[in-house]
C-alpha cells in the first residue's frame, strides 16, 4: 500500500530506543507497509536486517557530512514497491489511524502531513501488548504536548508525482520542510493537513549533535537559535523567507470522518496574505484591499458583534 522511508541517526544510547520504537511501529502497521531506512550511520544496516527491511546505505552528504534527503528522495524511487511514498523522520510513532486515514485519500497531486504530540520515551515499547496503543494514548492525555504548527515530521505523496524532486536540503536541519509545502502549494497540489486524523508521536530526545557546531549560543541547539552554515546553506537553497509555509497553508482538512475544504477565516487570511508569493503581479490590488478594505471589514465586524450582543 505504503512504502515509509526515513534517514535515522546512529543507533547509539536514546536515540537507539526511540528510532527502534518508531521503526517498530510503521513495521506493525495493517497491512504491513514497505519501511526502507537510507544511510549509512552507524547500526542502521543491522537494525534493517532485524527487522527484515530494506537499507538503502549509499545516500549522498553535504560538505558538513550531513545525509542529503535529495539523495534518499530519489533513490527510494528505484526500490520504492509502493506508488505511495511517505517520508518521516526516524523518531515518530505512527499508529493504526495512520493507515486508516491513508485509505480515505482518493485524488491524484496531494501532500498530506500533520501536526505532531511530543511525549518522552526512555524504553522500548511492547508491540506485541495488544493494548500498546491505548496505553499511549492516556499517556499522551497525562503527559503529551501539542507542538506548535511550524513544520511537519512526515509527508505522504505520491511516487511518480513532481513533489519528489527536491533541492539538496540536509536532513534534521531547519526549513526543508517548510519549503516542502511551499512547493506543493505553488504546483497547485491539494495540500492536506492531517493533524485530526492522524496521531503522530514524536518521542522527545537531546540535540546535543547540533550544539556547540552549528550554533554560537552556549548551550542551545540548532532549533533554539537557528544559525551557523548549516543553516545558511537550507536558508539559501529555500531562497526567500516567503516560502516558510507550516500547516496553515493547508488547502484542505482530513478529519476522522471527511476530507474538507480548508475555508475558516485563519486558513482564507493566510492564503489571502500569500497571494502575492504566487502572483507577484497582484501586489498593488492586495496593497489597495489591505489599506483601504480590510479596516472597513474589521470594523464592520466589530460593530457587528457588538450589536449582537445587545
Amino acid at each position: 500500500m505504503i512504502t515509509i522511508f526515513s534517514i535515522p541517526k546512529a543507533f547509539n544510547g536514546h536515540i537507539n530506543i526511540i528510532q527502534r520504537n518508531a521503526i517498530k511501529s510503521w513495521t506493525s502497521l495493517c497491512p504491513r507497509c514497505q519501511v526502507v531506512l537510507c544511510g549509512d550511520d552507524s547500526g542502521t544496516e543491522e537494525v534493517a536486517k532485524e527487522f527484515d527491511v530494506k537499507c538503502i546505505p549509499d545516500i549522498a552528504r553535504n560538505e558538513f557530512g550531513t545525509p542529503l534527503l535529495s539523495s534518499a528522495f530519489e533513490r527510494i524511487r528505484e526500490v520504492a514497491a509502493n506508488n505511495l511514498l511517505c517520508y518521516v523522520n526516524s523518531d515518530i510513532i505512527f499508529m493504526s489511524d495512520f493507515i486508516l486515514a491513508i485509505r480515505r485519500i482518493k485524488t491524484d497531486q496531494f501532500l498530506l502531513f500533520g501536526n505532531r504530540w511530543n511525549i518522552d520515551i526512555n524504553e522500548e515499547i511492547d508491540f506485541n501488548d495488544n493494548n500498546w496503543e491505548t496505553k499511549i494514548k492516556e499517556y499522551i492525555k497525562l503527559k503529551g504536548s501539542l507542538q506548535p504548527p511550524i513544520g511537519a515530521d512526515y509527508f505522504v505523496f505520491k511516487k511518480n508525482e513532481a513533489l519528489s524532486d527536491i533541492p539538496p536540503f540536509a536532513v534534521g536541519r531547519p526549513l526543508w520542510d517548510n519549503w516542502f509545502i511551499y512547493n506543493a502549494r505553488k504546483n497547485k497540489y491539494k495540500v492536506i493537513d492531517a493533524s485530526k486524523a492522524i496521531l503522530a508521536l514524536h518521542q522527545n530526545h537531546g540535540y546535543g549533535h547540533l550544539q556547540s557546531d552549528y550554533c554560537t549560543k552556549k548551550g542551545k541547539s540548532i532549533w533554539e537559535c537557528p544559525e551557523g552554515p548549516e543553516v545558511d546553506r537550507q536558508k539559501e537553497i529555500m531562497n526567500g523567507q516567503e516560502k516558510f509555509f507550516s500547516l496553515s497553508d493547508a488547502t484542505h482538512i482530513l478529519t476522522e470522518n471527511r476530507l474538507k475544504r480548508a475555508i475558516d477565516y485563519q486558513h482564507l487570511r493566510r492564503q489571502f496574505n500569500t497571494l502575492s508569493v504566487f502572483y507577484p503581479h497582484l501586489k498593488p490590488l492586495i496593497k489597495y484591499v489591505e489599506e483601504k478594505i480590510m479596516p472597513f471589514l474589521r470594523k464592520y465586524k466589530i460593530k457587528l458583534f457588538a450589536d449582537r450582543k445587545r
